[in-house]
């Protein structure tokens, strides 16, 4: 099953380095293959790799794609939107 979304990332500091740590944490958790890219990038990262997910640099107010493949895709993909929606827990 595929599963695709994307979310606008609002963290006052984007996708830095505690926020990368508990998106791919939380990626971790599911079966699912999960991706991402930054909105307006062609290429594609593993969301459970804290160093591509980093290397991503995603400032706020850019939108952040996820894709997943697998049995959970969809819950994945959710989960995933819904942690960023709420700034990581941070804020």
């Amino acid at each position: 099953m595929n599963f695709e979304d994307s979310v606008l990332i609002r963290h006052s500091l984007g996708l830095h380095a505690r926020p990368s740590i508990k998106f791919t944490s939380l990626a971790k958790k599911f079966f699912s293959d999960i991706r991402i890219k930054k909105g307006d990038q062609s290429h594609w990262v593993n969301a459970k790799s804290i160093i591509k997910v980093m290397g991503l640099k995603i400032p706020s107010g850019k939108e952040l794609q996820i894709q997943a493949d697998g049995i959970d895709a969809d819950n994945a993909v959710k989960s995933l939107i819904d942690l960023v929606l709420n700034n990581f827990d941070e804020e």
